[in-house]
């Protein structure tokens, strides 16, 4: 039997997440709920996360328009503008606050914001752990399924349980659901495919057979 952790390169996940991870890919023969199938949010809004990176053009004011990077704490700074709170803001917030910073510098300051890297924020994020082929750390998009995160992680691994996976769903107080990914991903069977929700913990056990 393989023996591994749950750890993401360059990544450190949280005691309570590994704790929570064990208990549900341990639970082979409890009964959960299978995920709904459709669980997408319609009124879902981007949020800026650490490390995005935002375009921020100020009309008629090329000088003051460019790409900054927000920083792990999640702030950023531009010309004139210095440590702006971002994080957690949809890029519309983000430019109305931009605009006051700027009216005591410009006169009728008219700001776009436009993310071009996602990576979103960490509360929002999907995490894949357990027997993908290259578990990791996924932004989350509108209308996301169960096959794109499996995809971008690669599929299962040889020694996947994939029918016995689970989610952790954090935005319904860490509720469970069962999905099956062995049908979905070795099967073909598109009746396996679900939506995820930001914040959702995908954990694939490991098979005993």
């Amino acid at each position: 039997m393989r023996t591994h952790g749950f750890g993401f390169p360059g990544k450190v996940v949280s005691a309570a997440l590994v704790a929570a991870a064990l208990v549900v890919g341990g639970c082979a023969t409890s009964e959960h709920p299978p995920a709904p199938a459709s669980a997408a949010t319609p009124e879902y809004r981007y949020l800026v996360g650490p490390l995005d990176t935002v375009n921020i053009i100020v009309w008629r004011n090329p000088e003051l328009s460019m790409s900054v990077p927000v920083r792990p704490d999640g702030r950023i700074t531009t010309p004139l503008v210095e440590d702006l709170p971002a994080l957690g803001k949809d890029p519309t917030t983000l430019a109305r606050d931009i605009e006051k910073a700027l009216e005591k510098y410009i006169r009728d300051p008219v700001v776009t914001v436009i993310v071009t890297n996602f990576v979103g924020p960490f509360n929002e994020q999907i995490r894949v752990i357990g027997e993908a082929t290259r578990p990791q750390v996924l932004p989350y998009r509108q209308n996301m399924t169960v096959l794109d995160v499996m995809i971008a992680v690669g599929g299962l691994t040889d020694f996947a349980d994939g029918n016995n996976a689970r989610i952790l769903r954090t935005s319904e107080g860490n509720k469970i659901y069962s999905v099956r990914l062995k049908d979905l991903v070795k099967r073909g069977d598109v009746s396996a495919n679900v939506d995820v929700k930001p914040g959702d913990v995908l954990v694939i056990p490991e098979s005993w057979f």
